[in-house]
C-alpha cells in the first residue's frame, strides 16, 4: 500500500477524530499473515483532556465514555486494526479503543432463530480452502462484495460493494479476498454509505447472520480456525452495533432526538432483522463493567420506552413496550443499570406526575380506566342492556389480567436482582402511596393525585409479591415486625389518623425508634396495606361518589326535559336547550362508562380472591397485636380483651382496620361467593373482638363498619338462607359466647358518634344490628347467655332497654304522624284539589311527597324496633319492668294501643299502605304481645293503670275485636289478653282508691320531675334537690348531669334521703290507717 492516503482513509479518519482522536498513516500487512489496513489512531490522554478544556459548551454535554489503554502487542503484525473495540492502533505508543468479548452465559435462553437462505450456514465446498470459506463466509454474513460485478447474492439480497476497500487493495497488489483482518474496515464502509437503512439495522442484521454461523462451530472451539473467524467477526460486529447507537457521527449521522434501540426493542418478531435478541442483550450487557456507553445506551432506550408510553393508553399498541421491559429486565446487571437512572425515581415529584414522571410509572397507569378507554368499552352506555356490559367487563378483566401479570413479572425482576434494586424498587412504591394521600380526602381533586387505575395496578403488584409468605397456617406471620413503623419506616403515618391515640401519644410512641433493621417481608406487608387504602379502596369511595353524582345529574336532566314545553315555538332558544340537555346527557354517558369500566376491574374474582387472602393474613396480625404475648393463632383469643391495650395497637394507623372493613363490605356486597369457610372464621372473630371490646377502637362509624360486614353476611344467598355468615355466627363458640353483647353494647354506644348526623346514623346502624340479633334469636344458646347475663349485669341491660325503648317511642311517633299528615293530605287534594290554585296544589303536592318518604323510611324502623321490643321482653322482661323504665314503658304502650284501636285509628287510613311497608294489623299483633310478655309483672300492671293520658279499657275491648276478627292470636293469647285487660281494670280501681285515701299530698313529698309520691328519695350532691331514686335514674341513662344544675352526676354520688323517707312513710301510715278505720265505721254502721 502506497504511503498516500486514500480519499476512503481519509473520511474514515476524520470520523474517528471525531471521537477525540486522530488517525495515522496506515500501515500495510502481509494478506496471508490476515493483517489488514485501514487501522486508525486515537489520540492521546493529553490531547483530549485539551481538547474538553478548550470546548467547555462541549463539555457540559453528555459524551460517550470510551475504555482506553496502551495495547501490549500493539506492533504484532497480527493485529486487527481496532480488534478490542473495532479500533484498535498498531502503533504500541498510541491508546486503543478496548471493547472485549462478552464471557457472560445466557440467562433465559430462547429459541434460536431460524436461518434464512441468504444467511445461513456456510459449509466448506469440496476443495474449498479457509481462506475461501472466510471470503464467501463474511461476504454472505455481511453482505458485502469486493467484486464491482456482484452487486446481489444468489438469493437476491443486495450486496454492498466496497469500493474503497477494493481500491486500497488494488494498490498494495494484495489478493482480493475478504478477511477479518480488513472487517474494520469494510464495516465502517459499509455501513457509512448505506442508502435504504439506517447503520444500525444493517448492522442488526449482520449480527443475527453471523450468530447463525456461530452456534454450529461453537462446539468445535478455537482448534477449528473457522470458529475464530466468526468469533472474531461476531464481536466485532457488537462492537460496531455499539458505535452506531453511541456514536452515530463515526458514520457520517447526526445524533438522533430518539435513542437508535428504542424501535429495535419495540420489534417482537424473533424473524425480523431488526429484532433484538437475547445473545445480542447478553453479548452487550456482558460489557458493562468495561465500556459505560454501552449501559448508558440500553438505560437510554428504557427511558425512551418509558417515554413514549407515557403518551398511550390501552386502547394504543401498548404491549410492545410492555415486552420489551420484560426481556430486557430478565438481566440482573440491566436491573440495576436501570435503577441508577434518574428518572427511576426523581426527588419531589407530586403525585399526578408519578405515572408519568416515573420510569415504572407508565407501565403501571396503562389501565382500561384511561381516558377513552372506558368509552371504547362501553359506546353509549345508557341504551346497553346488562349482557352487553356483562361481556364488555368481562373482556375488560382479561386484557387487565394479562397486563397486571406483565407488571408483576417486571417488577419480581426488579426485587431479586439486588439488594440495591430492591431497595430502590421498594422506594418507588413508597413514593406511589405516599404522594397519594389526598386520594382519601372527603373532595377529591383528580389533577392532584394518581389515577384510579395507576392505584389499583399498584395495589395488585403488591398483592402478587405477598403471596409467597401467605400460607394458610399463619407460619410466617412472626416475619411481620411489629415495630418496622418505629424504624423510619418507607411508609409514611406522621398525619394519619391512630386506631385509639391521639396525635400527641402517637408522636411520643414514635419518637423512640427501634433497633434492628425490617425485613422484606414486614417491608412488603406495611406497603401494601397502605397501597389498598389508597389505592383500591379510595377506587371503591371513587365509585360511590359516581353513582350519587350520577343519580343527582339524572334526577337535574329529568327537571329540565319538564321544561321543554316552554321552548317549542322559539327555535333558537329550543336550540340552545337542546345543546344544554346533550351536554348533561354526554356528561352522563362518560360518567356511565367509567362506572361500568371501574366495576369491572373491581369485581374481579382473582384479584379480589388475592385480595381476600391478604386481608385475612391483616386480620390475624391485628388479632394477634392485641392477644397477650402475641401468640395468636397458635393459642385462642379470650375476650373480652385486656383492659391495658397495647401502645403499638393503639398508634396503629386506623386504615389498618379500615382496609378490611372497606375490603370485606365490598365483598359480602357485590360478591360474597369467593369467600372462603376459613377467612370467614377469622372474620368473625375479628368483628366480635372489636365490638365486645370496643373501647380498643376510637371511631365509632369504624366500628359500625364490622356490623355492616356481619349484616351483609347473613344476606341470603345462592342456596344458603342465612347467607355466608349466618351460620357460622350460630355456631362458631366466639360467636355464641359474645357476640350478642358485643351488639348490645355497640347499640348503646352508638347513641352518640359524635357526628353531626348521629342521630338519624344511629337508626341505621340499630338495623343492621336488628338484623343480625334476628338471625342468631333462633339459637337457644344465646337465649340461655343473654338471660345469665342478666342477672349479674343488670345496669347494662337497663341502659340497653332504655334506649330500645326510646327508639321504639320515636319511630312508632314519627311514623304514625306521617300516616296522620299522609291521609289529611290525601283527602284535601282527593276532595278540593280540582278547584285548588296551582301553586297551593302544587305545595300540598309536594308535602304529600315528603310525608310519603318520611313514612318509608320511619316505618322500616318501627317494623324492625317493635320486633326488638318483642323478642326482648320476652327475653328480659325483668329489664324492662326496672322501676326507672316499666312507667315509661308503659306509657308508650298504652299511647300506641289508642293510635291504633282509638277514635282517631281511622286517621291512619291511606292508600296503599303496602308501598311504606304498614301492616296495621301485624303492628297491632306485635304490640299485644309486648302487653302480653309483660302481663305476669305486677308492677308493670300498676303503671299500665296509672297512665292518665293514655289508659283507656275500651281500647284494649276495641283490640280484642280486631284480634278476633282477622284471627291474629289462637285462643290461648285471646284469653289471656282478656283477663290482662280485667287486671289493668282492677289495678286502675285499686290505684285510685289508694289515691283517694291519701287525699292532698304534701309538696316536699313529690318527685320534683314527675310530681308523683315518691317511693326512695335521694339528694344530689351538687344540687341538694330531694328525687326518687327511680327518676334520677332513668334521666341518668340518656343525660349523664344534675338535671337542676347541669353538673356531672353518677348514680353512685347519690345520698339517700332517710329523713324525707320517714316522713313519707309516717304520712303513708296514717292515711292508711285513717282510710282503715272510717271502712270499719262503714261497716258498723247499720244498713
Amino acid at each position: 500500500m502506497t504511503d498516500s492516503i486514500s480519499d476512503a482513509d481519509k473520511i474514515r479518519n476524520k470520523r474517528l477524530a471525531k471521537l477525540g482522536g486522530q488517525a495515522p498513516t496506515p500501515q500495510s500487512s502481509p494478506a496471508g499473515e490476515g493483517s489488514k489496513d485501514g487501522s486508525a489512531a486515537s489520540p492521546t490522554a493529553e490531547n483530549a483532556d485539551a481538547q474538553d478544556a478548550s470546548s467547555p459548551q462541549e463539555k457540559d454535554l453528555p459524551r460517550p465514555k470510551i475504555n482506553i489503554s496502551s495495547s501490549p502487542n500493539a506492533s504484532a503484525p497480527s493485529q486487527n486494526p481496532f480488534s478490542q473495540l473495532g479500533m484498535k492502533q498498531t502503533n504500541g505508543d498510541a491508546p486503543m479503543i478496548n471493547v472485549t468479548p462478552s464471557t457472560g452465559r445466557p440467562i433465559t435462553p430462547r429459541k434460536s432463530d431460524r436461518p434464512t437462505s441468504s444467511g445461513g450456514r456456510s459449509g466448506s465446498r469440496t476443495g474449498e480452502t479457509v481462506e475461501q470459506w472466510e471470503d464467501r463466509t463474511l461476504g454472505n454474513v455481511f453482505r458485502f462484495t469486493l467484486d464491482q460485478e456482484s452487486r446481489q447474492d444468489a438469493h437476491g439480497n443486495r450486496m454492498h460493494y466496497l469500493e474503497s476497500t477494493r481500491k486500497e487493495l488494488d494498490e498494495q497488489n494484495e489478493t482480493i479476498r475478504l478477511n477479518t483482518g480488513l472487517l474494520d474496515q469494510t464495516i465502517l464502509e459499509a455501513a457509512s454509505n448505506l442508502k435504504d437503512m439506517t447503520p444500525l439495522d444493517y448492522l442488526l442484521g449482520c449480527w443475527k447472520r453471523v450468530s447463525r454461523q456461530y452456534k454450529p462451530l461453537r462446539k468445535a472451539g478455537e482448534r477449528d480456525p473457522k470458529f475464530n473467524i466468526i468469533k472474531e467477526s461476531r464481536r466485532l460486529c457488537l462492537s460496531y452495533c455499539i458505535f452506531a447507537v453511541t456514536m452515530p457521527d463515526m458514520f457520517g449521522l447526526e445524533p438522533p432526538s430518539v435513542n437508535p434501540l428504542t424501535p429495535h426493542l419495540l420489534v417482537e418478531d424473533p424473524e425480523d432483522e431488526k429484532y433484538i435478541d437475547h445473545e445480542f442483550l447478553t453479548e452487550a450487557i456482558s460489557r458493562f463493567p468495561e465500556d459505560d456507553t454501552v449501559q448508558d445506551a440500553l438505560v437510554g432506550a428504557v427511558e425512551d420506552l418509558s417515554r413514549q408510553l407515557a403518551t398511550k393508553t390501552m386502547n394504543s399498541d401498548y404491549k410492545p413496550y410492555v415486552m420489551a421491559l420484560r426481556n430486557l429486565v430478565q438481566y440482573p446487571a440491566m436491573v440495576n443499570a436501570i435503577v441508577q437512572s434518574p428518572h427511576f425515581l426523581p426527588p419531589s415529584i407530586p403525585a399526578a406526575l408519578i405515572s408519568t414522571g416515573t420510569l415504572l410509572g407508565p407501565f403501571f397507569a396503562i389501565s382500561p380506566l384511561q381516558g377513552d378507554v372506558t368509552t371504547n368499552y362501553f359506546s353509549s352506555p345508557t341504551t346497553r342492556d346488562k349482557t352487553y356490559i356483562l361481556n364488555s367487563q368481562r373482556a375488560l378483566r382479561l386484557t387487565l389480567q394479562t397486563h397486571q401479570f406483565d407488571l408483576f413479572q417486571i417488577v419480581n425482576h426488579f426485587i431479586k436482582a439486588s439488594k440495591e434494586s430492591r431497595d430502590r424498587t421498594l422506594d418507588w412504591f413508597a413514593l406511589c402511596v405516599n404522594a397519594n394521600h389526598k386520594r382519601r380526602a372527603m373532595q377529591v381533586d383528580q389533577t392532584q393525585v394518581s389515577s384510579d387505575g395507576f392505584m389499583i395496578n399498584v395495589t395488585v403488584c403488591l398483592d402478587q409479591l405477598c403471596e409467597p409468605f401467605m400460607d394458610a397456617s399463619f407460619s410466617k406471620i412472626d416475619r411481620i415486625d411489629v415495630d418496622y413503623l418505629c424504624r423510619s419506616p418507607r411508609v409514611n403515618i406522621k398525619d394519619e389518623t391512630k386506631l385509639n391515640a391521639d396525635q400527641n401519644a402517637s408522636d411520643a410512641f414514635y419518637s423512640k425508634p427501634a433497633e434492628g433493621t425490617s425485613n422484606f417481608i414486614s417491608e412488603i406487608f406495611f406497603l401494601s396495606v397502605t397501597a389498598h387504602n389508597y389505592g383500591t379502596e379510595a377506587a371503591n369511595a371513587s365509585l360511590s361518589s359516581l353513582e350519587k353524582d350520577l343519580k343527582h345529574m339524572k334526577k337535574h336532566v329529568e327537571e329540565i326535559e319538564l321544561d321543554r314545553h316552554k321552548f317549542v315555538n322559539d327555535p333558537m332558544r329550543l336550540r340552545m336547550f337542546e345543546d344544554a340537555v346533550k351536554k348533561y346527557k354526554d356528561k352522563i354517558d362518560t360518567g356511565m362508562s367509567y362506572k361500568y369500566s371501574i366495576e369491572g376491574v373491581l369485581l374481579d374474582d382473582l384479584n379480589q380472591a388475592r385480595s381476600m387472602q391478604f386481608m385475612r393474613y391483616v386480620v390475624v396480625w391485628m388479632l394477634r397485636l392485641v392477644s397477650p404475648g402475641h401468640n395468636f393463632p397458635k393459642k385462642p383469643l379470650q375476650l373480652p380483651l385486656p383492659e391495658e391495650q397495647p401502645e403499638v395497637f393503639k398508634c396503629l394507623p386506623e386504615y389498618f382496620l379500615e382496609d378490611i372493613v372497606g375490603n370485606f363490605k365490598f365483598i359480602m356486597r357485590n360478591m360474597p361467593q369467593i369467600i372462603t369457610s376459613t377467612q370467614s372464621d377469622e372474620l368473625v372473630m375479628l368483628c366480635i373482638t372489636f365490638l365486645r371490646s370496643s373501647e380498643y377502637v376510637k371511631n365509632p362509624y369504624l366500628k359500625s363498619g364490622l356490623v355492616t360486614i356481619m349484616f351483609h353476611g347473613i344476606w341470603p344467598v345462592y342456596n344458603r338462607s342465612k347467607g355466608i355468615l349466618g351460620d357460622l355466627l350460630n355456631s362458631l363458640p366466639v360467636a355464641t359466647e359474645h357476640l350478642l353483647h358485643a351488639l348490645m353494647k355497640f347499640y348503646i354506644e352508638v347513641e352518640v358518634t359524635g357526628a353531626h348526623t348521629q342521630f338519624y346514623d344511629k337508626f341505621n346502624i340499630r338495623y343492621e344490628i336488628f338484623q343480625i340479633i334476628k338471625c342468631i334469636w333462633s339459637n337457644p344458646i344465646y337465649r340461655e347467655h343473654l338471660s345469665d347475663e342478666a342477672k349479674v349485669n343488670l345496669d347494662f341491660f337497663v341502659r340497653f332497654v332504655n334506649l330500645l325503648l326510646n327508639d321504639v317511642t320515636f319511630v312508632l311517633d314519627e311514623s304514625l304522624t306521617a300516616f296522620v299528615q299522609i291521609h289529611n293530605l290525601q283527602q284535601e287534594l282527593k276532595n278540593s284539589g280540582p278547584t285548588m290554585e296551582q301553586n297551593i296544589r302544587s305545595e300540598k303536592e309536594e308535602a304529600l311527597s315528603a310525608a310519603q318518604g318520611k313514612a318509608k323510611s320511619y316505618m322500616q324502623l318501627t317494623n324492625e324496633t317493635v320486633s326488638m321490643l318483642k323478642l326482648f321482653t320476652d327475653a328480659l322482661a325483668d329489664s324492662f319492668t326496672m322501676p326507672e323504665i316499666v312507667q315509661r314503658l308503659a306509657d308508650m304502650l298504652d299511647y300506641n294501643l289508642d293510635a291504633m284501636v282509638g277514635p282517631k285509628s281511622r286517621d291512619l287510613i291511606v292508600e296503599n299502605p303496602q308501598e311504606y311497608g304498614f301492616q296495621p294489623k301485624t303492628l297491632l299483633s306485635e304490640i299485644v304481645e309486648v302487653y302480653l310478655n309483660l302481663r305476669t309483672k305486677e308492677n308493670f300492671v300498676f303503671a299500665v293503670a296509672r297512665d292518665g293520658r293514655s289508659y283507656k279499657p275500651a281500647n284494649f275491648e276495641g283490640a280484642t275485636r280486631i284480634l278476633q276478627k282477622f284471627a291474629l292470636k289462637g285462643p290461648e293469647e285471646l284469653a289471656a289478653w282478656k283477663s290482662l285487660g280485667e287486671k289493668f281494670a282492677n289495678a286502675k280501681a285499686a290505684d285510685d282508691q289508694a289515691e283517694e285515701d291519701l287525699g292532698e299530698i304534701p309538696e316536699e313529698f313529690l318527685d320534683p320531675l314527675m310530681y308523683t309520691m315518691m317511693v326512695d328519695p335521694v339528694i344530689l350532691p351538687t344540687s341538694k334537690t330531694s328525687i326518687d331514686r327511680s327518676t334520677i335514674r332513668s334521666h341518668l341513662l340518656s343525660d349523664p348531669n344534675d338535671p337542676f344544675n347541669r353538673s356531672p352526676l353518677k348514680i353512685e354520688d347519690v345520698i339517700p334521703d332517710t329523713d324525707l323517707l320517714s316522713r313519707i312513710q309516717a304520712f303513708k301510715k296514717e292515711k292508711k290507717d285513717k282510710a282503715l278505720a272510717n271502712a270499719n265505721i262503714m261497716d258498723e254502721t247499720p244498713g
